[in-house]
């Protein structure tokens, strides 16, 4: 998961330019083999901007030996975007029960 932090005046633009930076690189998420889903979050509250790439676990270790690509790309755009104060990761099972 990709989570960004937003502050203050002007974030709708902030929100925005995530968003756009998402839709750059969704077709390369895309070809992660075995992906399941990809959601994105917005969190009005906190201001948050997530992105959750749902995989197998038996996938995942494929997906980490190439750096969880495009990540760093990804992370890179929004760390250029005014008005985002946070950029990180975390990894984390999700299933339905």
């Amino acid at each position: 998961m990709t989570k960004c932090v937003g502050y203050g005046c002007g974030i709708e633009a902030s929100l925005k330019a995530a968003q756009a930076a998402l839709e750059e690189v969704l077709p390369e998420i895309k070809k992660v083999d075995g992906l399941g889903s990809v959601q994105r979050v917005v969190c009005g509250g906190c201001l948050d901007f997530k992105v959750v790439v749902k995989l197998p676990a038996d996938k995942f270790g494929d997906w980490e030996k190439t750096k969880f690509a495009p990540e760093e790309a990804f992370l890179g755009k929004l760390k250029g975007i005014e008005g985002i104060s946070i950029v990180e990761t975390q990894t984390y099972t999700l299933e339905e029960i």
